[in-house]
């Protein structure tokens, strides 16, 4: 099924056009001629455009111009009484996909049709393929040799030919999307696209439209309809990253989604049918999330089919070594320099770190150490490291962590203690924030919907006291 747009000035023709198409299901938009055809490429997505060439109000060419500009993945199929020779070689010149003259047979057009909408398809999945291929490149290596990494790879190898989906779980940086990549790459979904999206950096409104589409006029801004990552993850498989920071009607399309294998565009009633692999991250207690009410517990279990944790870089002993190894080479591939082997005192001194960004701190200990490291091999001093235990002090000089824990009396109640610290940190930030919980949520680093819960769970107020009166 595809979507069409028939341009053509008369209406009998247009007609006869619209029967046949809607015989083999095809979705058919009707333009009296050039100029309405632009306004509805403008406004709409289409995969095939079937264009008349003398109209009016200008010729098929500048349908094919406004196409080309538009969306040059969508085809074009000439269909006109003026057969020419020149005009057919100037049409496929600029981009047309076919060219029918008048009279045609209703099959011959159709069959075109059917051609065509694959050529769109076969274009916009390479285009995709395409943009994933330089992240997809070493996807599949998973380096290590600790008990815990042989076990991530043992599952991705048995879940990689299922459908199933996975849940992924891990702290910041331990290298989820990796994994995610490396499951799609050895599915049977390897050759379609792999899309990958970070629920925690858009709003709710744009994540919604993000992932299931918008049809015009949706909402402020909506000025086309447009396909979500669910369509254009069709039969291959959409990586939901931070998937615990989705809100809460985000999380009920989600579970529709998963439930039905349909797709409903926001502003839309319409559903489509989507075959979508789905494999989610996160690095939050997903049970915790459940028990305070911010994470649907039908949607855990149907996105844990398959639970797989990662462990933290610390948890990983001796694996340093070889991540060090083959981190320095795709560096210096990257970024055109030489790569330099670690001495074992800088190893030492790695391997006794924490790690707190894990991977992806790592990483950036070595991309710094390559470019300013001055030896032939990278020295202990040219990884500046953030010293275990370091008191967390504040710009303003205010206590410490260290400092408020001795303050502390022998005995307490550990939860009432951190409940009225969280209290306290929550009144604070949106002091500061002048009562903007959205303000206040990105200065605790935290989501807005979290925010929100605590809000409620304390009772506080909005506005902060000092400007209640």
């Amino acid at each position: 099924m595809a979507k069409v747009l028939v341009v053509d000035d008369e209406p009998g023709m247009r007609r006869i056009l619209t029967v046949n198409l809607r015989r083999d299901s095809h979705v058919v938009v009707e333009a009296t001629g050039a100029n309405e055809a632009v306004a509805l490429l403008g406004r709409e997505d289409f995969d095939v455009v079937v264009t008349d060439h003398k109209m009016p109000d200008g010729s098929g060419l500048d349908v094919l111009r406004a196409v080309q500009d538009d969306d040059p993945t969508t085809s074009v199929i000439f269909l006109t009484a003026v057969g020419t020779l020149e005009l057919a070689v100037e049409s496929m010149r600029q981009g047309a996909f076919d060219f029918i003259t008048k009279p045609f047979i209703p099959d011959v057009v159709r069959a075109a049709i059917r051609r065509a909408s694959q050529h769109t398809a076969l274009l916009r999945e390479n285009a995709v393929l395409k943009k994933e291929m330089r992240k997809l490149e070493g996807a599949d290596e998973i380096l290590g040799h600790c008990t815990e990494i042989r076990a991530v790879r043992d599952i991705v190898a048995r879940v990689a030919g299922t459908t199933s989906s996975v849940l992924i779980t891990g702290e910041t940086g331990t290298g989820k999307e990796l994994v995610a990549r490396a499951i799609h790459r050895n599915s049977l979904r390897a050759h379609k696209p792999f899309i990958a999206i970070n629920c925690a950096a858009l709003t709710e409104t744009l994540l919604e439209s993000e992932l299931f589409g918008h049809e015009r006029g949706a909402f402020t801004g909506a000025d086309k309809a447009r396909g979500g990552l669910f369509e254009a993850a069709h039969e291959g498989t959409l990586f939901l990253d931070e998937v615990a920071e989705m809100s809460a009607a985000a999380q009920a399309k989600l579970l529709r989604v998963l439930a039905s294998g349909e797709i409903q565009r926001v502003g839309s009633t319409a559903t489509r049918k989507v075959d979508v692999r789905v494999l989610a991250a996160t690095h939050r207690d997903l049970q915790e999330r459940i028990r305070e009410g911010l994470f649907r517990e039908d949607l855990y279990y149907r996105l844990a089919v398959v639970p797989l944790h990662l462990p933290s870089l610390r948890e990983r002993g001796d694996d340093v070594g070889e991540l060090c190894a083959s981190i320095c080479l795709r560096i210096a591939e990257e970024m055109k320099v030489p790569s330099r082997p670690i001495s074992a005192e800088a190893l030492a001194k790695l391997k006794t770190y924490a790690f707190p960004g894990n991977i992806r701190e790592l990483r950036n200990l070595l991309e710094r150490a390559l470019i300013l490291g001055q030896q032939a091999e990278l020295q202990p001093e040219d990884f500046h490291l953030q010293t275990p235990g370091a008191p967390l002090r504040s710009p303003d000089g205010e206590l410490t962590v260290e400092q408020l824990a001795a303050l502390l009396p022998k005995r307490l109640d550990l939860r009432e203690v951190m409940a009225r610290f969280e209290r306290a940190l929550l009144e604070r930030a949106l002091e500061m924030t002048n009562g903007v919980q959205a303000e206040a949520a990105r200065h605790l680093e935290i989501s807005r919907s979290d925010l929100g819960y605590k809000v409620g769970k304390y009772a506080l107020s909005a506005v902060p006291r000092a400007n209640a009166d």
